[in-house]
């Protein structure tokens, strides 16, 4: 594995901007449905990686600013199980979690387009091979 080559690291640095950028604007301002589009960041992530595997762990470590706004307390205060370590050890292992899922799911996303575009290739081919055949004769 070399890191320099399997991981695109600006998409990696762009995703993860994106996300913490969001989220930091939607609880600043009024606008708290920016927060469902703070996955855009995530996916993009995903559908950068290698593979599925690539795209898991890049989809959690991009998902390391929102530990962060979640402690400095952009999401509001913590109370009752949360404040315990066992609840802060959930909520990163849960942030992190789905940010791993999230990164599947581009990964994956760009594994059916690039199925899709082969297999759409050989249905182009055959068209042309089999309007050849019948002009021939």
């Amino acid at each position: 594995m070399d890191i320099n080559k399997d991981i695109d690291w600006k998409s990696l640095i762009i995703g993860a901007a994106i996300t913490a950028g969001l989220i930091i604007i939607a609880s600043t301002t009024k606008f708290d449905w920016l927060m469902l589009f703070s996955s855009i960041g995530l996916l993009y992530v995903g559908y950068n990686a290698k593979n599925i595997k690539y795209g898991a762990v890049l989809g959690a470590f991009a998902a390391t600013p929102i530990v962060y706004l979640a402690f400095i307390g952009t999401f509001g205060e913590f109370n009752g199980f949360f404040t315990t370590e066992t609840g802060t050890i959930t909520l990163v292992i849960g942030i992190l979690l789905i940010g791993a899922l999230i990164g599947v799911v581009g990964a994956w996303a760009k594994n059916s387009r690039e199925k899709a575009k082969v297999e759409y290739e050989k249905k182009q081919k055959i068209g042309k091979n089999k309007n050849k055949k019948k002009n021939n004769n």
